[in-house]
């Protein structure tokens, strides 16, 4: 019998399983990870034995201890985006947890890099004057190697004080006798308490979880975009204080913010949920840096249950992938001026593509919402930069970010059904790492006062 069982060894999960451990108390705690242990997440990508992805059954790139926290590891300290959060339990307390996380993530040697803050009241002032507004964080980004490192030294430091079953799927939770009984093929467990803190991987089967208990999403939500390549110092302006400026433009038609912007890095692939998008990556997370700066204009839209949002993301990302892994690109001229990008242009073009996509006329491949998003987003940064944006500017289609379903919890993420808890991503309150981390600690030490 376990005190409590964490079903996801992702960053909410780990965070959570850390605070639960700072009191004296003799909790009997279980993490149950579907995926592998940290050092044994590899990639056939990243590895170069593939060119392609080979749908493995379980994603060794966002599956696994750590979770998506394997990426570059850029902690976003903020209430301004990456969830809800603030809203659900306080903006103060939620900025105060978050300062708690920096301090667990320093202790493990974070603080081999320097947190920055991407604050800017001059910028802020001529934004709110130009139909936009800047979005403000403090920044703790470990990039790649250091991310690896950490999340390695908090396995060690987990895995002699908890159970951890790598490898295992639940295929269900009952309720028997005001006990959680958790059953896989392999074997059965039963918890007073149980967290899913499944994060985005969880899916159909977290709903499952759900299902049996009669707790339903009511909203989902989707950002689809158009990721950006420009030559690196034509944001310098803006830059020139922190790596990142998140700019969000909204009027009564349209609401677009910028998303992961990567000075001196390159646009990859992504492989996620069957489809290849466009994706950025830092320099910290080559060894090859460009010289160029990318970054995504998402535009967020909403529907009833995960299943439509699913269903409306691939309608658009499959009619241009056509099942060849394909991706699609044009220069921000030839968008303006509505023609088809050749390869030859694409070929002499003073801003180089560092990811190979087949030029074509993104009017004819994304719906229009997503192409206006990208000009409203350049008419606001250009009031900001005091200069056009280069018109070799290049546009790739397209790049998205896919949520859980937004479940009704009470203030400390708990479920109508007592003892069950929803932490981190799967929650859909939190998307990010910080704020997924910060719930894990926050029901942590709710749960070391009631048990």
């Amino acid at each position: 019998m376990y005190d409590i069982t964490i079903v996801g060894a992702g960053v909410s999960g780990i965070f959570l399983a850390y605070t639960l451990l700072q009191t004296e108390k003799e909790l009997k705690i279980l993490m149950i990870e579907k995926g592998k242990n940290f050092i044994d997440r590899i990639c056939p990508i990243e590895q170069g034995s593939n060119e392609k992805c080979v749908n493995c059954k379980i994603c060794n790139k966002i599956q696994g201890f750590g979770g998506m926290g394997r990426s570059e590891g850029k902690f976003n300290y903020t209430n301004d985006f990456g969830g809800y959060l603030g809203e659900k339990i306080g903006n103060d307390k939620a900025i105060n947890l978050m300062e708690s996380v920096d301090k667990i993530l320093c202790s493990f040697g974070a603080d081999k890099v320097k947190i920055y803050s991407t604050e800017n009241e001059y910028l802020s002032k001529i934004a709110n004057e130009n139909n936009c507004e800047i979005l403000t964080t403090k920044v703790r980004h470990l990039g790649t190697n250091l991310s690896h490192e950490i999340l390695n030294k908090m396995y060690l430091y987990l895995k002699n004080k908890i159970d951890i079953e790598f490898n295992t799927q639940i295929d269900s939770i009952n309720k028997v006798n005001d006990r959680f009984e958790l059953n896989s093929k392999e074997k059965s467990s039963q918890s007073k308490v149980v967290v899913l803190a499944t994060g985005i991987s969880g899916g159909n089967q977290f709903l499952e979880y759900c299902k049996s208990f009669d707790i339903e999403e009511y909203r989902c939500r989707v950002d689809l975009g158009i990721r950006v390549e420009m030559k690196d110092n034509q944001l310098d302006t803006i830059l020139k204080d922190s790596l990142e400026t998140k700019v969000r433009y909204k009027d009564d038609k349209l609401e677009a913010t910028t998303y992961c912007m990567n000075l001196k890095g390159k646009v990859i692939r992504k492989y996620q949920e069957g489809f290849v998008m466009a994706d950025g990556q830092n320099y910290l997370e080559t060894d090859n840096p460009s010289c160029n700066l990318n970054f995504s204009v998402f535009v967020p839209k909403y529907f009833s249950s995960t299943k439509d949002a699913k269903e409306y993301a691939t309608s658009i990302i499959k009619s241009i992938n056509q099942e060849k892994h394909r991706v699609v690109v044009q220069r921000l001229e030839d968008l303006i001026k509505d023609r088809a990008t050749t390869k030859e242009q694409l070929n002499k073009n003073s801003i180089q593509p560092t990811l190979y996509a087949q030029a074509v006329n993104l009017n004819d491949k994304v719906p229009k919402i997503y192409t206006d998003a990208v000009l409203k987003i350049f008419e606001s940064m250009e009031k900001l930069i005091k200069e056009e944006i280069d018109k070799d500017t290049l546009l790739y289609g397209i790049d998205a970010k896919f949520y859980e379903g937004e479940i009704n919890t009470n203030e400390y993420f708990e479920t109508k059904e007592k003892g069950i808890y929803l932490i981190g991503d799967c929650s859909g309150t939190t998307y990010s790492l910080s704020q997924a981390a910060t719930s894990g600690v926050y029901v942590g030490r709710h749960l070391l006062k009631i048990l």
